[in-house]
């Protein structure tokens, strides 16, 4: 603790050292603590950043189209922010359209959470939970605190460099590198318990019950150890959601602490659940794949905008990414990739790939025709591995397929399922439009005859439907449905 205290006073002394050099903001209070922040920016400067950044975000994700599921969450979000410790600032919660399991916020008031993440709760205590948490990260200003951390590395490379020329290495960068990613990361887990405490004290002054931070968590690690089996079915690595749970399990000690110290600020004896309430907002919300985004079912994908489908290798594991299509073999021993590209220019498929992707050496070139499409196919070489590439036209489109193996000696035993997903594309039949619609959340009373392998039989979800669906309703691994509960299905 000493260290860590004279290391503190060290960035501060050097913050007002070179406050006349225009280099720094200061040390700043904490809204929250009252304690001084080492920070390099404003809160102006925040704002700023929340402003800049919050376009893009949009971009990348999309919002979800649904105006009275935007401004549900928005007045859930409000009930939090007007009892925070910066209820002077404009807070805006927005559902992003995005299957991944996710929520963050920007600097300045600026909350986002995916409908991914939204399909797995269920109450909207469960939601205030979530965003509680995340206006935690914002009143205590851990986003600029982290920018600050960052900057004060570089800067003392930077510095160092100027007075001593010999720290102008790559090593001694190296070295700054590591030690300022170890100040980042020391703070990772102590932010998260900041923001859990501030979320728990936001739930309870508001008139929810605190432990729904604490089921959050466990439905969100049950979520999470099933999506790290199943990536590592693939030879993935599970990257899962950054914050809420990332830090400590749900029996944490000091996370318990944090979550019962909240009580005293309970303006009722139990705290509201909403569980009804909840299920009946989301009831029809888009599960998994939306439409625009193109929908995955077992080893097919469909595409309704876009007016194409195709399938991939059996067992292989599909991701729908914004840029591409990609599919990973179990193990991940290959892979395939999809991406599209607007024709400019009248040219050949052959030329497409000679002049567009600007690969000259292709070998075994042939022409190929899929379901009438027209292309070409043949075999590049990259950092000594074969690669299969081909090319075919839909409509003024040029769909592109990049394939190749882990190790290089696999190639000959996966080429042959390379060549079978090309020849599978084709443009959408009439008979598979209804397949290109996305699944939705169907909240429904249990019925006596209801089980979870009954309602597998009949749903969409193609990968390990009885466990998804337990994990929906906070049943994994083992839970079964109960006669008169309301209950989440997919459509």
């Amino acid at each position: 603790m000493n260290t860590i205290k004279a290391t503190y006073q060290s960035l501060c002394r050097l913050t007002g050292a070179l406050l006349f050099l225009g280099f720094v903001t200061g040390c700043a209070q904490n809204p929250v603590t009252g304690g001084q922040d080492f920070v390099m920016f404003s809160e102006s400067k925040e704002l700023e950043m929340g402003r800049t950044y919050h376009p893009q975000i949009v971009k990348e994700y999309g919002l979800y189209e649904d105006e009275a599921l935007q401004r549900y969450v928005q007045e859930v979000g409000q009930r939090l922010a007007v009892v925070s410790h910066r209820d002077d600032l404009v807070y805006r919660f927005t559902v992003l359209d995005s299957p991944v399991i996710n929520a963050f916020a920007l600097p300045g008031g600026y909350i986002y959470i995916t409908r991914g993440l939204m399909s797995y709760l269920n109450s909207e205590a469960e939601l205030a939970a979530v965003l509680g948490h995340e206006i935690g990260h914002v009143t205590a200003r851990h986003g600029v605190r982290q920018q600050s951390a960052a900057q004060a590395a570089n800067l003392g490379y930077t510095l160092g460099a100027i007075l001593v020329p010999g720290m102008r290495t790559a090593g001694a960068q190296d070295l700054f590198n590591m030690f300022g990613g170890a100040l980042l990361s020391g703070y990772g887990r102590e932010h998260e318990l900041e923001s859990d405490r501030l979320g728990a004290e936001y739930l309870a002054r508001s008139g929810y019950n605190p432990q729904a931070m604490i089921n959050v968590i466990g439905v969100l690690k049950d979520q999470a150890t099933f999506a790290e089996a199943e990536a590592k079915k693939q030879g993935q690595d599970y990257q899962g959601y950054h914050g809420l749970f990332a830090s400590h399990p749900d029996n944490d000690t000091r996370l318990q602490e944090v979550v019962k110290a909240a009580d005293r600020y309970k303006t009722s004896a139990q705290g509201e659940e909403g569980v009804e309430r909840y299920l009946q907002r989301i009831d029809g919300m888009v599960f998994g794949d939306s439409e625009s985004q193109g929908i995955r079912s077992g080893r097919n994908f469909y595409h309704g905008d876009m007016q194409f489908a195709l399938s991939f290798p059996v067992n292989w594991h599909i991701q729908n990414n914004p840029t591409s299509l990609r599919a990973v073999a179990p193990q991940g021993l290959a892979i395939i990739e999809m991406g599209v590209s607007d024709l400019n220019r009248k040219q050949t498929p052959a030329e497409f790939i000679r002049d567009r992707l600007n690969i000259k050496d292709l070998k075994s070139g042939e022409a190929i025709t899929s379901h009438g499409l027209q292309g070409y196919t043949g075999i590049a070489v990259a950092e000594g591995k074969n690669v299969r590439v081909a090319v075919l036209y839909l409509r003024e489109q040029a769909f592109i397929f990049i394939a190749t193996t882990k190790a290089a000696g696999d190639f000959s035993k996966f080429d042959a399922s390379f060549r079978e997903t090309v020849m599978s594309f084709h443009a959408l039949r009439d008979d598979e439009k209804h397949l290109a619609k996305a699944q939705r959340i169907e909240v429904v009373k249990v019925g006596n005859n209801d089980s979870y392998a009954n309602w597998a039989a009949t749903t969409r979800i193609s990968n390990s439907p009885i466990q998804q669906l337990r994990l929906l309703n906070g049943h994994y691994p083992n839970g079964e449905l109960k006669p008169g509960q309301m209950a989440k299905r997919i459509r």
